[in-house]
């Protein structure tokens, strides 16, 4: 398990991004293909990822474009 925080883990997420800009699905992509532990624990680690993106005031939401309306 990396001793990163979640807020770190997903701050490199989404600098690993030409972007910076990343969806909540794609973050999740990052830390297991960076850090396999995290794709043989259980899913609670995501609430973790959600909880940091919803309340940490250096992570804002952006409206995805038109052309790619994400789930339908």
């Amino acid at each position: 398990k990396p001793i990163l925080s979640y807020a770190n883990l997903i701050i490199m997420a989404i600098e690993s991004n030409s972007d910076l800009q990343m969806t909540l699905s794609d973050i999740y992509a990052w830390i297991q293909d960076t850090y396999p532990y995290y794709k043989h624990t259980s899913i609670g680690w995501k609430n973790s990822i959600r909880h940091n993106l919803s309340l940490n005031k250096c992570f804002i939401r952006l409206d995805r474009p038109k052309e790619n309306p994400g789930k339908v």
